[in-house]
């Protein structure tokens, strides 16, 4: 049964899930979609024409589906869409998209905001990520799975932050992370692969070698950086994860890659 505080104000247009709960003091707005189960703990505001995923839990003073911070938004009709079974934490906001960025911000299933959190417009973001205390997305990002974002790290408009990625809390990233990378620092600089992560994510000891010899060629001294680009596809041609990271350099990207800041 669907519970709403009596000081909440939804509006009546809203479509409310089997099992809502909206507690005191929230606002949700005329085209907010809340999916089955879903939790506003208090003081929370949904707005604009966002959908919620499933069990979702939402804490106070959060602001979902706020207009985007871009001045060319005149007010169109963009969106967010929320995944299902997220937490997300107090003071978290995650804004619309813009009519040039595509319209929608995305943001994935199973993961967890933590607070003050903040993901922009156009943001495509994906599932069973962590964004610890201030964890700051630009317009345009894109996370994969898997990624944890340390406490107070920014991330530049329009960068990649590959799968299974780590970045270090205060980390200002400007530059595309290659999946099962480990980024630090101000500017942030490749540090490394994200060993802890992978083993915590249960990845087999042959694939984390190969990711190991693998950077260690891609980011060598010798030849170009193209070379041993190519010298990695065909040594390990056989390994997925090392060809993700082939295929995630290769790809058109509107930021430069992160590198690391000294040798491997």
């Amino acid at each position: 049964m669907t519970q709403i505080h009596p000081t909440a104000i939804v509006d009546h247009g809203a479509q409310l899930g089997q099992g809502v709960e909206i507690g005191p003091f929230c606002t949700v707005g005329p085209k907010v979609q809340l999916g089955d189960g879903v939790r506003l703990v208090s003081h929370v505001v949904i707005d604009g024409a966002t959908k919620v995923g499933a069990g979702t839990e939402i804490y106070p003073f959060a602001v979902l589906g706020g207009a985007p911070q871009h001045l060319a938004h005149k007010g169109e009709n963009t969106r967010l869409v929320i995944g299902e079974r997220n937490i997300i934490r107090e003071h978290a906001t995650m804004h619309a998209g813009t009519v040039g960025g595509g319209g929608v911000t995305t943001v994935g299933s199973d993961s967890l905001y933590m607070v003050g959190a903040h993901v922009a417009h156009d943001c495509m973001v994906g599932d069973r990520v962590t964004f610890a205390n201030g964890a700051t997305l630009g317009g345009h990002v894109v996370i994969g799975d898997f990624v944890f974002m340390g406490g107070l790290c920014a991330v530049h408009q329009f960068t990649r932050i590959g799968r299974y990625s780590f970045v270090g809390g205060g980390g200002v990233v400007t530059k595309d992370v290659i999946p099962y990378g480990s980024v630090w620092g101000n500017h942030a600089h490749l540090e490394g692969l994200n060993l802890v992560g992978l083993k915590r994510r249960g990845f087999t000891r042959e694939a984390i070698n190969a990711l190991r010899a693998a950077y260690r060629l891609l980011f060598a001294d010798e030849g170009t950086f193209q070379e041993r680009l190519d010298d990695v596809a065909e040594t390990h041609a056989g390994t997925p994860e090392v060809m993700e990271i082939v295929s995630f350099i290769r790809a058109d990207a509107n930021r430069p890659l992160c590198l690391p800041e000294r040798e491997v």
